[in-house]
């Protein structure tokens, strides 16, 4: 067996669903689009994704060594539909991948166990650099031109095996690899994903202005959230799976192989009152170890406090009263604004 069939044979047997390779210079199409996205203000708050654009749409200037870039998945895929939750007033909707441990260390750990792997195997002459969702890599790009998937509707990365539930990191490495074609676009007419949005976060197919994006709005967001918003956020605290859940070929994806990417219990439907009566102390060590932690306590007890004013419980404005004190303005507009919600029910 080569080296090339032994470095995908280790990639699944340490753990990642997909092993592709492509060149550092495989993404002409980059630039128009991350440039359009800047231009028309849709990253909104996210500054970073301005900085360092000529990382982000030329990869092969991140590492001008780099000779290969090999692409891994790995799947989160949930054994239930995430969207049931929606219809649980009193409980908060999380998304899949942060109901348990934070992939990017979990990911990470095997893109550096893979990258070991290949030193040892090619050589120790060769180098590798890993990255997972923290650096200026267009990955989705990447990953299209190695064949992982193809960018959906939805601007995320599609798969024919895992469908939309899957992590995605890369290694470049100096040793030069054959290539995977690429793949193309399998999404057709379908507009599953677009029609899916309760924001319409989608000015067209393949464009998104993350600015009415949920997942954007409950991590992203500093402040408050625009109050037309608001009520479409739903029960939504952290993130929303609504357009990768509607996926058609999430027909094929299988349950996720690591338990640490299944649903914690008290984190596949969480009670809100319990979310909302949350301090900084007990916020930190809930969410020990989760992605949820680095939005810190005030944030989510904001998207907490609209998850209750779009509840239509009316037993929650004790709790939600106590929080219109809250230090931070931001917990106390969120609880001015449900209070307001739940009283006009009455009026």
């Amino acid at each position: 067996m080569d080296l090339q069939a032994r470095l995908v044979a280790e990639a699944e047997a340490i753990g990642f669903d997909l092993c592709r390779i492509c060149r550092p210079d495989a993404v002409p199409q980059v630039p128009e689009g991350l440039r359009g996205f800047l231009e028309k203000d849709y990253h909104g708050q996210m500054g970073w994704l301005a900085d360092r654009v000529h990382w982000r749409e030329n990869p092969a200037a991140l590492w001008p060594e780099a000779q290969s870039v090999i692409m891994l998945g790995e799947s989160y895929t949930p054994d239930h539909d995430p969207r049931a939750v929606h219809d649980m007033a009193d409980r908060g909707a999380i998304s899949v991948y942060a109901q348990n441990k934070d992939y990017h260390d979990l990911v990470k750990k095997r893109l550096k166990r893979l990258a070991r792997w290949l030193i040892a195997e090619a050589g120790e002459d060769i180098e590798v650099k890993v990255f997972v969702d923290t650096a200026p890599v267009p990955e989705k790009p990447l990953g299209q031109a190695a064949g992982l998937g193809w960018q959906g509707k939805h601007t995320n990365l599609v798969s024919r095996d895992l469908g939309s539930w899957f992590f995605i990191g890369s290694v470049f490495t100096t040793l030069k690899l054959d290539t995977d074609p690429a793949e193309i676009d399998h999404c057709g007419s379908c507009r599953a994903c677009l029609d899916a949005c309760p924001t319409q976060a989608f000015p067209a197919p393949n464009q998104i202005d993350a600015r009415r994006c949920i997942s954007y709005l409950t991590i992203e967001h500093h402040g408050p959230v625009d109050e037309e918003l608001r009520p479409l956020m739903g029960n939504r605290i952290y993130g929303c799976d609504d357009c990768l859940a509607a996926c058609p070929w999430n027909k094929f994806a299988v349950e996720a192989r690591e338990v640490r990417y299944h649903a914690r219990d008290d984190l596949a439907a969480p009670k809100l009152a319990e979310l909302a009566a949350l301090d900084d102390a007990a916020f930190r060590t809930k969410f020990s170890g989760s992605p949820i932690k680095r939005i810190g306590r005030n944030r989510f007890v904001r998207n907490v406090l609209y998850a209750m004013g779009n509840s239509g419980h009316e037993n929650y404005l004790p709790q939600i009263e106590a929080l219109i004190q809250d230090p931070d303005e931001t917990v106390s507009d969120a609880a001015q604004w449900a209070q307001r919600q739940l009283l006009s029910l009455g009026s």
